[in-house]
């Protein structure tokens, strides 16, 4: 797989992330899918949990924004350290600093995430 097409994979994966478009960032993955956000909690099927996942972010979060910070290809894979900022629906903001890993499947689409970041420091950023 080119490193090209895993970047675009990668770009598609955060772009419907944040814009907490569940039915498309399901399209991101295959069936059998796994996603740890963050790494600690139990692994869940991506796509069966999708409208779960996102729509606890569209709860607390008026708008997200995702920037790649450093994007590291190898193989059928991708490390990726990003930034999210965060806007509460009561105005507070947060931010957060973390590392995703990818596999992708021959497929092109994302087989496992694995995703490394303190989510309960951003929370606690939010109700401040």
């Amino acid at each position: 797989m080119s490193p090209e097409l895993i970047q675009t994979i990668i770009t598609a994966y955060f772009d419907t992330l944040q814009a907490m478009n569940s039915v498309g960032w399901a399209e991101n993955f295959t069936e059998d899918a796994m996603i740890q956000d963050p790494v600690g909690k139990p692994p869940n099927n991506a796509r069966e949990n999708a409208q779960k996942f996102l729509g606890l972010l569209a709860v607390v979060f008026e708008r997200l924004e995702l920037s790649q910070d450093q994007v590291f290809i190898a193989g059928n894979g991708a490390a990726v350290k990003w930034t999210m900022r965060g806007l509460g629906k009561d105005g507070k903001q947060g931010t957060a600093e973390g590392i995703s890993v990818f596999e992708i499947h021959a497929s092109g689409k994302i087989q496992r995430v694995s995703s490394y970041w303190d989510d309960d420091a951003l929370m606690a950023q939010m109700k401040r």
